[in-house]
């Protein structure tokens, strides 16, 4: 009897093991699926963005850690223009930062796109370059000037020349200003349209050029030390973050949004671009 009572004694100890053992499995077993879980959560984001190089592929790679810690991961590229806001609208590329709203609104009405402005960022003060000379006034007599091949800087350019009394416009005209609409221009300036990103390498075949701030950073130019006259902090042409109306208020491109405006990146345009480039929010 007694042996039979030690029997039974250990089997419902080792029946309790068992029992116990079973328990601790599940819970692991839910424990393992809850990680998972959380894993599949935290899925990683792709964003596709085609940018200039300076100053606006810098901030968004200055930002870029911050944003993977949210789970959007950023696949930046250099933006050729035109052809940039084509690949946005055809879904190549997820947006574009590398424009102002004038310009975006002319090329949407040129190549009958549909591409919206997500959030501005920062002002790039337009300037007027030279190798040859050191002031404006001293512009030579017939003296070619290189300015903005497209519709709107070009008018940009114009507009900077009148404002510094060097040309004068026709007040009437609404719209972008044209070599049509030059009332006055003593020095029979010709001015020589080039491509944006070819605007830096004309300063060895004219006397000036009217240059956008991206593109004179990347040559190598400091525009409030080396611009001959350069924009107000009040121009209106604010680069702005583009993409699609079908992809605007997603998630990751609003997260994105965000980071580009924060006191953080306020701080970073104003410290390292020391005025050439001016936060817009």
């Amino acid at each position: 009897m007694k042996k039979a009572k030690w029997l039974a004694a250990v089997f419902t100890t080792l029946l309790a093991l068992v029992i116990s053992g079973c328990g601790n499995g599940e819970k692991a077993s839910t424990a393992a699926d809850k990680d998972n879980g959380q894993k599949e959560e935290k899925k990683e984001a792709t964003l596709k963005i085609s940018a200039s190089s300076t100053p606006h592929a810098e901030i968004l790679e200055y930002i870029a850690p911050d944003l993977e810690k949210e789970g959007i991961k950023l696949e930046v590229s250099s933006s050729d223009g035109i052809q940039t806001n084509q690949q946005t609208a055809e879904k190549q590329i997820d947006a574009n930062f590398f424009q102002h709203t004038p310009f975006l609104e002319q090329v949407n009405k040129d190549s009958g796109l549909d591409l919206v402005k997500v959030i501005g960022v920062h002002i790039e003060p337009f300037g007027v370059y030279s190798k040859k000379i050191k002031k404006i006034e001293d512009l030579s007599e017939g003296a070619k000037v290189a300015v903005p091949k497209d519709p709107v800087n070009f008018s940009r350019a114009l507009l900077l020349f009148e404002n510094n009394n060097i040309i004068e416009l026709n007040k009437e005209k609404d719209g972008n200003y044209t070599i049509e609409d030059i009332k006055k221009n003593d020095k029979k300036i010709e001015f020589v349209p080039v491509d944006g990103p070819l605007l830096v390498r004309s300063l060895d075949d004219v006397e000036a050029s009217a240059i956008n701030t991206n593109y004179a950073l990347e040559g190598g130019f400091k525009p409030l030390e080396d611009a001959l006259i350069i924009e107000g902090t009040d121009s209106p042409y604010v680069n702005i973050l583009v993409s699609r109306p079908d992809n605007k208020d997603s998630e990751p491109i609003q997260k994105l949004a965000k980071a580009l405006t924060t006191e953080k990146v306020k701080k970073f345009i104003l410290e390292k671009y020391e005025g050439a480039v001016v936060p817009a929010f």
